[in-house]
């Protein structure tokens, strides 16, 4: 009895499922078109339906799709790449005139970031209300500056391992100057073979000469390069430094070159080119234009304030191997000589481009300032020269001969 009754259960079960289903289809079929969705949930009929239509359709919306994809592909990654060569360039370009702003040098290719240590924050000298004041400086009192005990960098002391700088008291290991990124493999080299001669190498601060430039006069040089359009950290060919010279004079003096003045930057281009490749490496275009800024804007007395201790007392040396009578005069024949002496460490291995050499000045440089062409003293090799006046005349070539460069930066006296 009981397993008749089950049976009965399940046929009643099976009833109630039957008339449930039937009322289901006919509730659908009473119903407005449904959606996609709700029609593969549907009945068998709806979901034939959607078979015919949707596949027809996705088919061509993919084909529409891959068209689009196609299309867009193709100037896509051209123009993605050339989107970031662009940002990459303009990013480069900041940071090469953020590094002119601050006075730093090029970062050599091979520089290991990973590894670089901190460089030091360079800070621009802030002139001084009594700058044009004139400087005593005592002939016969030798000062006599004692290097440093321990490298600038790590402040360790290692004795002979350590690298001293002919113009300033610092040393160095040669391992935190490459480290800190700012002298390139060739440059190691020079300071290795150079630093405990008598030529002797300049540091990175004192063969820096933009370093010597205030905010002010810094701010009107890099004016002047960008309406020049000239491009930090880039070499300069012949064309470029006579475009350049073209300008400056048109800006500052409304007058075009002449065919002298235009000889005269071709030589100046020799000159800043000593090993011939065409081209002038940036950094000697930077630092033949920071001078010529240091002499439109400073004075011979603010100058002579530039000067390091070592490099008074090689003045000091030169001045009294010249006066032979020791009465503290000499002519202005042997001056001239002297400060064409301070080059000498520049043309060791080139004896043809020595001292003769002379180039023009380039950059803003006014009419009446002493590195334009009608402001030059007239040379009279029978003038008396005290050792105040040789010191005056004799500042600016010795700042200029300060890098370690073999480009002349300065126009030589004649």
């Amino acid at each position: 009895m009981g397993v008749l009754m089950s049976k009965k259960q399940q046929v009643e079960k099976v009833q109630k499922c039957s008339s449930v289903i039937a009322a289901f289809k006919e509730g659908v079929k009473d119903r407005p078109a449904p959606s996609t969705s709700a029609q593969s949930e549907g009945s068998p009929e709806a979901g034939e339906k959607v078979e015919e239509v949707t596949p027809a359709s996705s088919e061509k919306e993919k084909e529409k799709e891959s068209e689009h994809k196609e299309e867009d592909a193709t100037p896509g990654p051209s123009n993605e790449v050339s989107a970031a060569l662009r940002e990459d360039c303009q990013k480069a370009n900041q940071e090469a005139w953020s590094r002119l702003r601050d006075g730093k040098g090029v970062e050599p290719e091979d520089l290991v970031k990973a590894h670089q240590l901190t460089p030091p924050a360079f800070i621009r000298p802030k002139r001084d209300i009594n700058d044009d004041q004139p400087l005593e400086v005592d002939l016969a009192q030798r000062e006599q500056p004692a290097n440093d005990e321990m490298c600038d960098v790590c402040e360790v002391w290692t004795a002979d391992d350590l690298f001293p700088c002919r113009t300033c008291t610092r040393v160095f290991h040669d391992g935190c100057v490459c480290e800190l990124g700012y002298l390139r493999a060739e440059a190691l080299q020079t300071m290795r073979e150079t630093a405990h001669t008598a030529a002797g190498w300049s540091c990175y601060y004192c063969d820096n000469m933009n370093l010597l430039l205030t905010e002010e006069e810094m701010y009107s040089l890099m004016e002047t390069f960008k309406q020049c359009r000239i491009i930090p950290e880039s070499f300069l060919v012949s064309d470029e430094l006579l475009q350049y010279r073209h300008f400056v004079s048109k800006q500052l003096f409304d007058k075009d070159l002449t065919d002298e003045e235009e000889e005269e930057a071709l030589a100046q281009f020799a000159a800043l080119d000593p090993e011939k490749h065409g081209q002038i490496e940036w950094i000697d275009f930077l630092y033949h234009e920071s001078l010529s800024v240091l002499r439109k804007f400073r004075t011979e007395n603010s100058l002579v304030r530039l000067l390091t201790a070592k490099e008074r007392d090689r003045a000091r040396a030169v001045f009294q191997s010249l006066d032979q009578d020791k009465d503290g005069i000499i002519m202005e024949g042997e001056m001239l000589r002297a400060q064409a002496s301070w080059f000498q460490k520049l043309n060791q291995d080139q004896e043809s481009q020595s001292c003769n050499v002379s180039i023009s000045h380039v950059g803003p440089i006014s009419e009446n300032s002493p590195a334009s062409s009608g402001g030059e003293r007239s040379r009279d090799d029978n003038r008396a020269v005290s050792w105040d006046a040789f010191l005056r005349e004799s500042s600016i070539y010795i700042l200029a001969a300060r890098p370690n460069s073999g480009a002349m930066h300065i126009r030589l006296p004649q």
